[in-house]
Order: C-alpha cells, then structure tokens, then sequence
C-alpha cells in the first residue's frame, strides 16, 4: 500500500463531496483530476487520525529499489501542462514581447532574443514544489510518501514568457472575466492582464461581464478593456468586471466563446470557478478549438492547493486587523467585556490564523479544522471564565466554517453550489450570554462580523505586486501555447500548474503544522475538548 500525504496543508475533506458540488456548480457529468481519481485511507495512530490519500491505479511498491524514480515519473506525468500541441500540428513563431514594445528604450533590432536581455524563460525550467526534508512523520507538518519519509523532488513549470509563441498577436482576440464573490486585487489582475496583452501587441480585448453569467445572459455585453480603460482601476477596490455567482451549461458557455471569437480567455476565480474552467478547457479540446483558458486562483481564504499563498489574503488579514483591534479596545474598555469577531474562512482558517497571530491581541481563535466544545470543563466557555477572572477581558476570534457541528444542519446551498452555514458568530454571542448569566457573572459582549467590509477594499502593496506577476505570467501561459491551467506561487517563484491538481481538495490549516502551534503559542488557549 503506498502512503502519501495529502500536500501543502490538506485538512480532513470528503473529496467525494468536494467533487459532487464542483460537478453540481458547472452541470459536469464529471471532472478528471489528474491521470486517475483519488481515494482517501484512514492510517489510524495510537493518538490520532492520520489521512493520507493514494492513487488507486498507482500503488507504490517500496520494496521496489527504483520507487522513488516511478513515483517521480508518475508525478511529472500528473503535472505536465495541457498544450495546443497535444490537440493541434502548430509551429511556434518568434514572441513579440521584447523591449521594443515597452516605450523608449527600444533596441536597434528588435527581432533579437537574447534570453539574458529579455528575460524569457526556458520550458525546460522547473521549481520545486517542497524544500523541507523532514526525517520524519512526526515533525510538525511532515509530508510523507513513504513511512521513512524518503524525500523525493517534485518539480513543477516555471512561469514566465517565453521565445517561442503560438499566436499572432495582431488577430488574438482575449476576454477576462472575474466569478464569485469580491476579492482585493481584482482590478489589479485585470489591469496587468490589458497592458502585457497590449505589450505583446493584442489590441482585441474584452471584458464578459458578471462572470460566467455574461457567456448566457443575452442582456449582457461585451466591455471593451484598453490601457486607457484600465489604466486606473487598481485605485479601487472591487471588479471593473462586476462578480457573480451561479451555474451555466459547459457547452452553452462554449458555444458563446465560439460565437464571439475569443482565442484566449483569462477567467479569475477559486476553487469552484477553476472547476468550471477545466470543464471549459476540455469542451474546447473535445471540438478541437485553438482556444487557450487560464485560471488566475483569487480567493481570501487562500484555500487554493499547492500554492503558498493566493492575492486578496494579506489585504484581508490586514483589514482585519481593525475588527480585531477594535474589538480589544471595546473589550478592554468595560467591565468584564469581551471581544468576539467573525472572519471569513468557510473551509481554511487561514485569516483568522494569520489575524490573531498578527494582532497579539487574541485570547482565543477558533477554526474549521480544529474541533472544539463550548461547554463542558475543558470548553472555550469556561477558558472565558478563566479569562475574565484573571485578565477582566477576552477577545475571541472565529472562522465562518468553525464549528458547524454545533449549529442545526442546513440542506440549502447558494448560487455556487455551497452549502449555506450557520452563523456560528451569532451562536456564540448567544452562549456567552447564556452561560455568564447562568453562573451570575457580568460580562458585556461585542460582536463584529467586517465580512463584506474585508473583501471589498483595495489591495495592499503585498497583493498589488502578487496581482500584477500573475496576471503578467497568465498572458505569458496563454502565448505559449498552455492552456487548461493556473497561476501560482509555490516557494516564493512562480509556477503553473494543471488546473486539475488545484482543485482536487482545498488546501487547509494543518493542525500540526508549526504555523497553527504558533498561533496557539500567541493566543495561549488550551485544547477545547
């Protein structure tokens, strides 16, 4: 049986579920993620519960002496790039994008390619997806193929333009759409996205507006993108484009695409939104269509696998900061009071992690993967009694997605196919009224919830350069013929990875990594179990 760790900080998912909603979002009878579906195994220790997913069809056999070389084959077949190649007989012919096209400092021949001048990258260049050798399963936030934790390179495509392209730039027409909910930077992706297009000498660019929505919805209609249109959107937050959620039949969305001549199409979203686009992909290869789809992965959660982190989460850390700061302040200020705010998180309590270690202000953080009781001698209500009795104030900070279990169950679901939470800010409010009245204890509780305020704020420096690189390495992706993948972050350079591996799980806070023991190391709370 072979044992490998699920990557970059998986949390315990139901990938099943996970795929069944993906397929519900974008009506897709089915969606490949890799060369073969996954399995989740349970490898049950003496203290916890360990989850390790295997390739069904690709066992490894460590008696094997060569099983490092097979699993690595496996792994470069599995993240090889879809190309208009494997569709298509094309010749490749010399970029445009070189130093003529970037204003004044144009060179004498600007047909020349020296690769140290321009920049370009090799597509035999790779980066590493992990650095760290853990010597073994137990360090903190090990990620293991095989039990003696062998380490193994995982080499994954470096991003960047290259010397050879597959498009005329002058008959390319590119569309840009951005799906979901509102995230900071946005309009910074579509931004550099116009002015590399521009750069590469593209002058057809077009904006679908409301997402997917603009493909079906006939009173809605193409907004043309220029420099001049775009040259100050970054400014503001939210999307030039406008955001929505909601399904739409694949092939009606591909017919759409057809029908307006879109050669590249830049579609900015998560896990949900590159789903669709994957499925867009493969309807354009099935009817053999030279048509190039990139995924920009935009969400605060910074749930998207693999990648270190996504634009629009420094900014909403950042933001929340003033939640958090005002609700200590509030906190501090009354007698017995305490502080309770609500962040986004429905599956990854990366913000509230990052926020309550960035603050120092939290007494308490609460997230998805990490289960906890409000009751009982050991729950976050009588630690708030503890608080209170030593410190005359608390301030709590929890995930939308932290305990679920705790709240009713919902079958209702939005637009996106997700299903709707509870509002476990409210619950909590409610209980620690409850319980300090219940043992005749003042307390005067806050609570903030800055959800849409977080999201809908212009990105901070950190997310305005991580916008502009990877809307500059999506148009770089597209002229170089990939198609059917995403822009990423993977150890500080920037890659591109196949689409399908991004979205088989969502990436989420490892509770034995070294950041959460970090965290619980600032807030100073105790396991609530």
């Amino acid at each position: 049986m072979a044992f490998s760790s699920l990557p970059n900080g998986v949390g315990l998912m139901n990938l099943n579920h996970l795929h069944k909603e993906l397929n519900e979002c974008f009506n897709v009878k089915y969606l490949r993620f890799g060369t073969s579906k996954r399995r989740l195994t349970w490898n049950r220790g003496s203290s916890s519960v360990v989850v390790r997913a295997v390739a069904p069809n690709s066992d490894i056999d460590f008696s094997d002496q060569d099983w490092k070389q097979h699993y690595q084959e496996e792994f470069e077949k599995r993240f090889s790039l879809p190309h208009l190649r494997d569709v298509f007989d094309l010749t490749p012919i010399p970029t445009t994008f070189f130093l003529k096209n970037r204003g004044s400092e144009a060179v004498e021949d600007a047909s020349r390619t020296d690769e140290k001048k321009y920049g370009y990258v090799n597509d035999d260049d790779r980066a590493l997806l992990r650095v760290i050798k853990f010597s073994s399963p137990t360090s903190a936030g090990a990620e293991c193929i095989d039990p003696n934790c062998s380490w193994v390179e995982q080499w994954v495509h470096r991003a960047g333009p290259r010397q050879q392209i597959y498009f005329e730039p002058g008959k390319v027409k590119a569309g840009i759409l951005t799906c979901g909910g509102l995230c900071p930077g946005l309009n910074d992706v579509i931004r550099q996205i116009v002015l590399t297009l521009e750069i590469y000498g593209v002058k057809n660019i077009v904006g679908i507006p409301y997402g997917y929505r603009g493909f079906f919805d006939k009173s809605l209609h193409e907004v043309p993108l220029s420099r001049q249109v775009v040259q100050n959107i970054n400014l503001s937050g939210g999307s030039l484009l406008g955001v929505s959620r909601g399904n739409g039949e694949v092939s009606d969305i591909v017919d759409s695409i057809q029908a307006r001549r879109i050669d590249m199409l830049f579609i900015l979203g998560g896990n949900g939104t590159h789903a669709g686009a994957n499925a867009i992909h493969e309807e354009c290869c099935k009817r053999k269509l030279k048509i190039c789809v990139v995924g920009v992965p935009k969400t605060i959660d910074n749930d998207i696998l693999l990648m270190d982190k996504t634009f629009g989460f420094d900014t909403a850390v950042e933001e929340a900061q003033r939640a958090i700061n005002s609700a200590y302040i509030e906190a501090h200020s009354a007698y017995h009071g305490i502080g309770l705010v609500k962040l986004m998180g429905r599956n990854s309590g990366f913000i509230s992690m990052h926020a309550s270690l960035s603050s120092g202000q939290i007494d308490v953080c609460l997230i998805p993967e990490v289960p906890f009781k409000l009751d009982g001698p050991y729950g976050v209500l009588k630690h708030l009694e503890h608080l209170i009795k030593n410190k005359g104030s608390a301030v709590v900070c929890v995930a939308e997605g932290a305990g679920q279990d705790l709240l009713e169950k919902s079958n209702a679901r939005d637009l996106s196919g997700n299903v709707v939470f509870g509002d476990i800010g409210v619950h909590i409010q409610q209980k620690i009224k409850k319980h300090f009245k219940e043992i005749d204890v003042h307390a005067d509780v806050k609570y903030i919830d800055p959800t849409y305020m977080i999201r809908a704020v212009r990105a901070n420096a950190s997310d305005a350069i991580l916008c502009t690189v990877l809307g500059q390495n999506a148009v770089h992706g597209a002229f170089a013929g990939f198609s059917g993948i995403t822009v990423g972050i993977c150890n500080t350079h920037y890659v591109y990875l196949p689409i399908p591996e991004v979205i088989s799980s969502a990436r989420c806070v490892d509770p034995n990594s070294r950041m959460w023991h970090r965290c619980l190391t600032s807030t100073g709370q105790p396991d609530f179990l």
